[in-house]
């Protein structure tokens, strides 16, 4: 019997800002890891704050948020949502990454600033910006391919 395939995303602070080369870093270290274990998915980093979505097997999935947990880089871990998946959403990506940088002109009306509608006290409201967080990824990626 084959291994369920699992989604989970999360939130995390920083525990000190990265910059571009420690990002760079972090994503190659990222990307070698994940494909050894059949982890596939996206990470997006902002003012301090990571969001990332994990896709693979239940146990490489599991283990990889309990070295998160532990992993003195991130602090205020928040699992947003859990899920078993049919089939990965990111299955091209060992990790992909989309820098987001900092608009020096006002943003448009909508405009995701911040991360801060990830984490709502309202379930739903989270969950559902989570959905739309990793359709806006896919969408913005598969644009620059």
């Amino acid at each position: 019997m084959s291994t369920p395939l699992v989604s989970i995303s999360y939130v995390s602070a920083a525990a000190e800002s990265f910059d571009d080369a420690r990002l760079a870093e972090l994503l190659d270290q990222s990307r070698r890891s994940n494909h050894e274990h059949d982890l596939t998915g996206m990470l997006l980093y902002r003012r301090g704050r990571f969001f990332q979505v994990l896709e693979g097997p239940q146990d490489a999935v599991d283990e990889l948020m309990t070295k998160i947990r532990r992993d003195p880089r991130h602090t205020d871990v928040r699992m947003l949502l859990s899920e078993e998946i049919d089939e990965r959403r990111f299955s091209e990506w060992t990790m992909g990454y989309e820098p987001i940088g900092v608009p020096s002109t006002p943003a448009p009306e909508g405009f995701r600033d911040t991360f801060d509608d990830l984490e709502s006290d309202d379930d739903d409201d989270a969950i559902r910006a989570v959905r739309e967080l990793t359709v806006w990824f896919r969408a913005r990626t598969a644009a620059e391919v």
